[in-house]
């Protein structure tokens, strides 16, 4: 019994420090290293894959954060959490431009920048950082059309000057952004400086030439190899020697969560989810307990909101649309086509004017605004048009559908007797007298019984003129 006993305990034992030993040799030897891949443009569902990609290296105290990228750029706002998050990261963060054919455009060159180790796949490029006006005083996605910092610029791709205030003022914090970036990893400030005012672009060999990056790296292999052994900074002031050679790599894939956003905040989901959520709240308003229309439509145009909120959305655009919606709405009640007409120009003046930018991937497609303004203009006309026939129209049940329906007498006595009308035998009462087998007609119904009159006789018959 003593042995057993004892060879039990020392079963555990084994169990237990083999649980204890395994994760912290991976793990505290600084082993790991967790790839977080961006591909597209940046936006919410970017800004919340990274956080979460972050917190995770955090709890599993990885040793490198591989952040791949191949973005046309994105949102502003995004890209500012992204990069808030990376300079706060315990964990160092190598920002990657892979594979060969890959770009960091616009909002990609600003992350890029802000990450301990900047490296790039042959047959790469970054730049083009130019903040784009989006219709309003805020400066919205980081590149597209270059701005030149109020000087005049003739040669290349240069454009001329800044032609507003307010453009020179998102250009001048989006250099001030990138410089300061650039001062703190210690890499070309001049050339960001020219990335933001003359959307100047590098490819690999170029950047790193300009000490715009740190590393060229063919594949990731090479990249991890190239590491092993760099210093870097990270926050809180803390050096840390990297031990990527032989690391165990591993991919982190988006939460549902992330994968949720980057569902909805498609400018055109976003679009056909507030349609579908307000349609479906004026169908059921006009057939009430329907409950499935309303229960959709609320849902559909809650997240809807959602989406909206977090995007760059011109609410006039937003209100255009809804006045457009009334008016197709008020045309199918009362149709005089100068409404219908006035309804649809302005849902698409709306649908156009909704997105502010000109941001890859953040534009609603003409295909998506043509087809839904078609689409409801249809259902306004013709869904809404028929309810309101319907509710117009004679009814179909009760003693007013009776009133006016044939009914032959079968017999009669006095101001009484049986006729059959509506494929049933009534009693039926009336002021003229009948003989069984005439044609009568249905005046009223009273209770169950049928009040009937004498047919009118109809024109073109036969008779005496």
């Amino acid at each position: 019994m003593q042995t057993m006993k004892a060879a039990l305990v020392a079963a555990i034992t084994v169990v237990a420090l083999t649980c204890c030993l395994l994760p912290s040799s991976a793990e505290e030897g600084g082993r790991v290293v967790l790839i977080v891949s961006i591909d597209g443009a940046i936006g919410p569902a970017s800004a919340s894959y990274v956080k979460e990609a972050l917190a995770k290296a955090s709890e599993r105290r990885a040793e490198v954060v591989l952040l791949r990228m191949n973005t046309p750029g994105g949102l502003n706002s995004s890209m500012r959490e992204i990069i808030t998050d990376v300079l706060a990261s315990p964990i160092p963060v190598v920002g990657y431009v892979a594979p060969s054919g890959a770009h960091a455009a616009s909002a990609g060159t600003y992350i890029l920048y802000a990450t301990h180790i900047a490296a790039m796949a042959p047959g790469t490029n970054i730049g083009a950082a130019t903040p784009v006006q989006i219709g309003g005083p805020l400066p919205g996605l980081p590149g597209g059309a270059p701005d030149k910092g109020g000087k005049d610029k003739k040669d290349g791709d240069q454009q001329g000057e800044l032609k507003d205030p307010m453009t020179a003022k998102a250009t001048n914090d989006a250099v001030a952004f990138i410089r300061s970036l650039a001062e703190l990893r210690g890499r070309n400030v001049d050339w960001a400086e020219k990335a933001v005012r003359e959307a100047a672009t590098l490819s690999a060999n170029g950047a790193l030439e300009a000490h715009a990056i740190d590393l060229v790296a063919r594949d990731q292999a090479a990249l991890l190899r190239q590491l092993d052994g760099r210093v870097v900074e990270v926050a809180g002031g803390k050096t840390q020697r990297l031990a990527t050679k032989d690391a165990v790599v591993e991919a982190i894939d988006p939460g549902w969560i992330s994968r949720f956003l980057a569902v909805i905040t498609d400018p055109n989901v976003a679009f056909i989810l507030l349609m579908v959520g307000i349609y479906g709240l004026i169908f059921e308003f006009m057939s009430p307990g329907a409950v499935a229309p309303g229960v959709v439509g609320a849902i559909c145009l809650l997240i809807g909101l959602y989406a909206l909120n977090l995007l760059p959305v011109n609410y006039a655009g937003f209100a255009l649309m809804l006045v457009g919606l009334v008016l197709l709405t008020i045309e199918a009640f009362n149709p005089t086509v100068v409404i219908g007409l006035g309804g649809i120009i302005a849902f698409v003046l709306g649908a156009l004017m909704l997105f502010r930018g000109e941001a890859p991937g953040y534009q609603l497609s003409w295909w998506v605004i043509g087809i839904t303004a078609a689409v409801f203009t249809g259902f306004a006309l013709v869904v809404l048009g028929s309810l309101r026939r319907v509710r117009t129209a004679p009814a179909l049940v009760g003693a007013k559908a009776m009133r006016g329906l044939p009914a032959e007498v079968l017999d009669w006595n006095g101001n009484e007797g049986h006729v059959f009308a509506h494929g049933e035998r009534w009693q039926a009462r009336g002021a003229e007298t009948f003989t069984p087998g005439e044609m009568a007609e249905v005046a009223n119904v009273v209770d169950l019984t049928l009040l009937i009159r004498r047919a009118p006789a109809r024109t073109g018959e036969g008779g005496p003129s």
